[in-house]
């Protein structure tokens, strides 16, 4: 069977939208499931106007949605709401990553769905962990790559955190949720055991700079800095980090203020004291804003450099915008929530000891899997010789002893 068939008969109802959920529900679809996306009948997933001509599709959409089918369907009608359990009932898989809260408003959450298909993989994609101090704040790729400790490694020696050009905070976070949907599959196809997965995408970036724990633990606790890079930009301003009180390296805060949401800009200026300038039309839209770039982000800057960055994100946070603290990995491995969320763990090593590392970072039923110790060499090479190949004592001791195994 050719590969991008292996998943041919997998029923998947998707409720994703922008990359990190259908980046993952993509990688599906190219492997042969039967991707059903389920959106909104008046302007669909918002990823389709991302910087697309009128009346067409963005190719921001196009890149993030081959090979599956779309069912618009009005998730504020009741009937809507239960065509979409009909189809819970049939699916293999459901996922959305809605704001957090959004998809129990509307009846559709895990607890609903596993009770009508208790078999069903029923997977979350959000932007912080249940547990997390931000679990009901926003998140777009560049605010995980903010939270998650990515930013505080990735730019000019000695200059501010830059945004790393791979959206890893949104594919990235795909990939994870894709492999652990696999994984839940082939369970399900043996046992009939469902499984409900939630990730978050600041968790998923702290699976992804792993290396950069491993040299602030070779520096002596120092967290990992920059090598220097540059990134790709674009958007419309306010957008990127600012700096704030305290001076220190990562003392930025990043903003988002998205070009398909204008009320981001507004909630901004309140949060910021300069009512002012609502309505002005040197600022009003996100063009305006780009032709004056430097005259909004010293707007933004005047402001957030009053604040330290954990105060400046609460406070742009809770106005609904996008906004995450620059994260270093020596702050990220201080907050001892990731380890009480099992995000982090302690492997119990047979020859360093405990060792406290970032694992996989997706919930599996509530729980994240436990980190077991990585092997010394050659350690299960004879169980695993008799367990796979059947092989007994002699014949192992054979091919060691003309060392095809040690």
């Amino acid at each position: 069977m050719s590969g991008e068939n292996c998943l041919t008969g997998m029923k998947v109802l998707d409720l994703t939208q922008f990359e990190a959920g259908p980046s993952c529900t993509e990688a599906l679809a190219w492997m042969g499931a039967d991707v059903v996306k389920i959106e909104n009948p008046n302007s669909g997933d918002p990823g389709r106007t991302a910087g697309g001509k009128p009346g067409q599709d963005a190719n921001y959409f196009l890149q993030y949605n081959a090979n599956k089918r779309s069912v618009a369907v009005n998730l504020k009608d009741p009937r809507g709401v239960e065509l979409v359990k009909q189809m819970a009932k049939q699916a293999d898989v459901m996922i959305e990553n809605f704001a957090p809260g959004a998809v129990e408003r509307l009846g559709l959450g895990a607890d609903v769905i596993r009770a009508l298909n208790p078999s069903i993989i029923y997977c979350q994609v959000k932007g912080f962990g249940t547990g997390s101090p931000y679990e009901k704040s926003l998140a777009f790729d560049m605010i995980a790559q903010a939270v998650g400790g990515l930013m505080s490694i990735t730019g000019e020696e000695n200059g501010p955190p830059c945004k790393p050009g791979a959206t890893i905070g949104d594919t990235g976070t795909g990939m994870v949720m894709a492999i652990s949907v696999l994984g839940a599959y082939i369970r399900k196809l043996r046992t009939g055991q469902g499984e409900h997965l939630q990730l978050a995408m600041q968790d998923s970036i702290l699976h992804y700079v792993r290396n950069a724990f491993t040299f602030m633990e070779r520096s002596g606790g120092k967290a990992a800095p920059r090598a220097g890079s540059k990134t790709v930009g674009g958007g419309n301003p306010p957008i990127g980090v600012y700096p704030c009180k305290g001076g220190g390296p990562n003392d930025y805060v990043y903003i988002y203020t998205s070009r398909a949401n204008p009320e981001h800009w507004t909630r901004l200026l309140k949060v910021m004291g300069r009512e002012d300038l609502i309505g002005d039309p040197r600022y009003t839209d996100p063009d305006a804003r780009t032709q004056r770039r430097e005259e909004v982000d010293a707007i933004v800057s005047d402001w957030t450099i009053k604040h330290d960055k954990h105060e400046a994100m609460k406070l742009v946070s809770l106005a609904t915008i996008p906004s995450g603290a620059v994260l270093d990995t020596a702050e990220l491995a201080a907050d001892k929530t990731f380890q009480d969320r099992g995000i982090r763990q302690t492997m119990k090593h047979p020859k360093v000891g405990d060792y406290v590392m970032s694992g996989w970072p997706v919930r599996f039923g509530g729980k994240t899997p436990s980190v077991a110790s990585a092997p010394l060499l050659g350690q299960h090479g004879e169980e695993v010789l008799a367990e796979w190949l059947k092989l007994d004592k002699d014949k192992i001791g054979a091919l060691r002893n003309e060392k095809v195994v040690a």
